[in-house]
């Protein structure tokens, strides 16, 4: 009778891999849903402004006069608040360097802050595109009801004003942290040897779907590991203060805040020209760097008006800030980029960063793909589960 020849035993997991293990299955099940909400909307949202910009291409670029003249600011924006009605007043506006792009006059009014949809705490939120050579109003759009808003707002709290949404948001996170490290380890190759390799890099396509969902689950997991923590860990920043203030305080070295320089406007000091048009014309000859400018008029008495030279046509973080007496058009206080400690520097990139604009439309591609990829992690680790589910319920058939 030949001897059969004993199947090798699989060495044991240490007690530390079995917990790491346990808690990568439950707790991936347990944050699954969020996940896949925070993926799907991450990627839809990564290309809202190259959509848009498509969508509304006649209403955000104009035609470029011979002899280029914009209107006065305070003009455009009187054209604004007409196109509006209702009394609203324009509270932010976006002007570009940009020779053939329409500038964009928005007004915010928040409504009850009690409110427990995101619906309910905004009042209204509109966003006017004016021809700057003309005056014309190209386009009017409710923001508050905007495609890409909602989005933005779902991925944010799932539209709910009330504390608990983020905090789900962010927990939920922070455990898709811990998914990712304990699944690197799971991941990680025993050995080098071209076998274990090739499971480990690559998706085996002919094989069956069992094997193709391992695959896609293990090895677009470990790709996407980086960029899916990046994602992460700058939402974390937004989901709660006490992480935030760690990374200010971990990259600035100090626990004292960024310091706060109080500017107030001077009623006795006006002028007869139109102060706000003062300020934006001295904005525009200190900001020659800046591929937009934003300003904000002053919110009454003492305030002042703010203007921001934003270097990039779409990025925030790189900027700088300047306050303009609101009677006089007096510059008041300046705070350039470059005046920033690095925990100041490093949470004013917390946006683009997420979104990957900071690295244009190659970090864009990069979001959109870490997104897709984190929403589907979810999906292919619940079918592997379930598939060694059913098998422990269906052992094979010893044959005698």
């Amino acid at each position: 009778m030949a001897l059969t020849k004993p199947t090798p035993k699989k060495p044991k997991k240490s007690k530390i891999r079995r917990v790491s293990d346990w808690l990568h299955l439950w707790l991936g099940i347990a944050s699954g849903l969020v996940v896949f909400h925070l993926g799907i909307t991450g990627c839809i949202f990564a290309f809202q402004h190259e959509i848009t910009a498509f969508i509304h291409q006649k209403e955000f670029f104009v035609t470029v006069p011979a002899q280029p003249q914009t209107l006065p600011l305070s003009t455009l924006k009187a054209n604004a608040e007409k196109a509006l009605g209702k009394g609203k007043k324009i509270t932010f506006i976006s002007t570009y360097k940009a020779p053939d792009r329409a500038w964009e006059f928005g007004v915010y009014k928040a409504g009850n802050p009690e409110a427990f949809w995101y619906f309910d705490s905004v009042d209204y939120y509109d966003v006017v595109y004016v021809n700057p050579y003309t005056g014309k109003v190209t386009l009017v759009v409710d923001h508050k009801y905007e495609f890409f808003a909602i989005i933005k707002m779902l991925h944010w709290s799932f539209l709910i004003n009330h504390p608990i949404g983020q905090q789900i948001i962010g927990w939920a996170t922070i455990i898709f942290v811990f998914l990712l490290i304990s699944g690197m380890v799971m991941w990680w190759p025993k050995n080098l040897k071209k076998s274990n390799f090739d499971k480990s890099f690559k998706i085996k396509w002919s094989a069956k779907f069992k094997r193709i969902n391992y695959d896609l689950h293990n090895v677009l997991g470990f790709y996407v590991m980086i960029i899916c923590l990046i994602l992460a860990l700058t939402g974390l920043v937004w989901a709660f203060k006490w992480f935030q203030t760690t990374v200010y305080v971990m990259a600035s070295r100090s626990v004292t805040p960024p310091a706060f320089v109080e500017v107030k406007s001077d009623s006795t000091k006006t002028i007869s020209a139109i102060p706000f048009d003062v300020a934006y014309e001295q904005a525009k000859q200190k900001f020659t760097d800046a591929d937009r400018i934003g300003m904000s008029p002053a919110a009454g008495g003492t305030a002042t008006i703010y203007a921001t030279g934003y270097r990039g046509e779409e990025t925030y973080w790189n900027h700088d800030v300047i306050q303009f007496d609101q009677y006089s058009g007096k510059l008041l206080n300046r705070k350039n980029q470059s005046e920033k400690n690095a925990g100041e520097a490093l949470i004013g990139m917390n946006y683009d960063i997420h979104v990957g604009a900071i690295l244009g439309l190659p970090g864009k591609i990069l979001a959109f793909f870490g997104s897709l990829i984190a929403a589907s992690l979810p999906i292919t680790g619940f079918i592997i589960w379930w598939g060694k589910k059913k098998k422990k319920k269906n052992p094979a058939v010893s044959n005698h």
